[in-house]
C-alpha cells in the first residue's frame, strides 16, 4: 500500500499546471522571437524554435497550430492574415476579390483586433529585426498563397507574382487608408459599400486586368494624337 508521504511528494499524472504550461509557452515564444529575428520567418523553422527553447517540436505544435500561429503570438496580434487570404481562396476565382476585401474588413473592424494590428503595420514598415520578419510573412503567407492559386489556374509563375502583387496593393492601401489615416469618408464608409467597389478593381487584377487593352484606345484622344 503507497504511503501517504510518498503519495504527495510524487508527480500527479494528468494535465499540466496552467504554471507549467505558460512557462513552456512563454520558452517558445521567446524563442520563436529570437529566431525569427536572427533568420527572418523564412529560414526559421518550428525544429531550429524547439532546439533554441529546449523542447520537444512536438510540444510546440501542441500549443500552436503552425509557424504562422507562432508569428501571430510574437507580435501580439489576434490577426491571421493568412486565414483570411485561404478563405477567400477556397471559394471560386472569380470571387476571391471579394473574400480578400471582405475578410480584412471584418478582420480590422474588430475593436480586439485593430490596435494590435496597427501596431505591427508600423512595426513591418520599419528597419528592425521583427520588421524583416514580418515583411517576408506577408509576402509569403499573402502574396505567395494568392500567385500559387493562380498558378494552379494555368497563369504563368511572373505574371501570377505581378498580379498577386497588384491585387494586395489595393488591399494595403485600403488598410492605410481607413485604419492608418483614418480619412474620412473611407473611414466610416459601410463595409458593404466598400466591397461592392473596391472588391472589383482587386478581382481586375487577379484577372489580369481582363478588358483593359480594349478600354486603351479611348484614352488617346487629346491634342498631341492629331
Amino acid at each position: 500500500m503507497e504511503q501517504e508521504g510518498t503519495r504527495a511528494t510524487g508527480r500527479r499524472r494528468g494535465r499540466p499546471r496552467a504554471a507549467e504550461v505558460g512557462a513552456a509557452r512563454g520558452r517558445i515564444v521567446a524563442a520563436a522571437t529570437q529566431e525569427f529575428a536572427e533568420r527572418g520567418y523564412e529560414a526559421a523553422s518550428i525544429r531550429s524554435i524547439a532546439r533554441r527553447a529546449e523542447v520537444d517540436p512536438a510540444l510546440i505544435r501542441h500549443y500552436f497550430d503552425d509557424k504562422q500561429a507562432l508569428v501571430a503570438a510574437v507580435v501580439e496580434v489576434p490577426l491571421r492574415p493568412d486565414r483570411i487570404v485561404q478563405g477567400a481562396l477556397d471559394g471560386p476565382l472569380d470571387a476571391v476579390g471579394a473574400g480578400l476585401v471582405t475578410g480584412v474588413l471584418r478582420a480590422w473592424d474588430s475593436p480586439a483586433v485593430r490596435p494590435a494590428a496597427l501596431a505591427a503595420l508600423r512595426g513591418a514598415v520599419g528597419h528592425g529585426p521583427v520588421s524583416r520578419m514580418l515583411r517576408e510573412f506577408l509576402r509569403r503567407e499573402l502574396m505567395h498563397r494568392i500567385a500559387g492559386r493562380l498558378v494552379e489556374a494555368g497563369v504563368g509563375e511572373g505574371e501570377a507574382e505581378l498580379r498577386a502583387e497588384l491585387a494586395v496593393s489595393q488591399i494595403v492601401g485600403l488598410i492605410m487608408v481607413r485604419y492608418v489615416l483614418v480619412a474620412e469618408p473611407l473611414a466610416s464608409l459601410d463595409p458593404g459599400e466598400i466591397v461592392r467597389r473596391l472588391a472589383p478593381v482587386v478581382q481586375f487584377h487577379l484577372d489580369g486586368g481582363a478588358g483593359l487593352d480594349s478600354a486603351a484606345p479611348a484614352a488617346k484622344n487629346s491634342p498631341h494624337d492629331e
